[in-house]
């Protein structure tokens, strides 16, 4: 499941913390929030981690296409 398709049906408040927080580590709820949507899938395209600290992040293009949806550009 592509970023793209998983961003409507997250909840609006997992939304705003996206885009507020772009490109910082997820936090576990919202990594819940997000297997439950892909059933578990985790994709390379826009899925990273958890690294040595334990954290899971967006790739850069997940991050990039955030900004973009943020900035009304889609």
């Amino acid at each position: 499941m592509d970023f793209p398709q998983i961003w409507p049906l997250l909840s609006n408040s997992s939304r705003s913390w996206l885009v507020e927080h772009n490109g910082e580590p997820l936090p576990d709820d919202l990594i819940t929030e997000i297997l439950r949507i892909t059933g578990g899938e985790r994709n390379a395209q826009w899925w990273t981690g958890p690294s040595a600290e334990g954290e899971t992040q967006l790739t850069d293009d997940a991050v990039d296409w955030i900004e973009t949806v943020a900035n009304d550009e889609v």
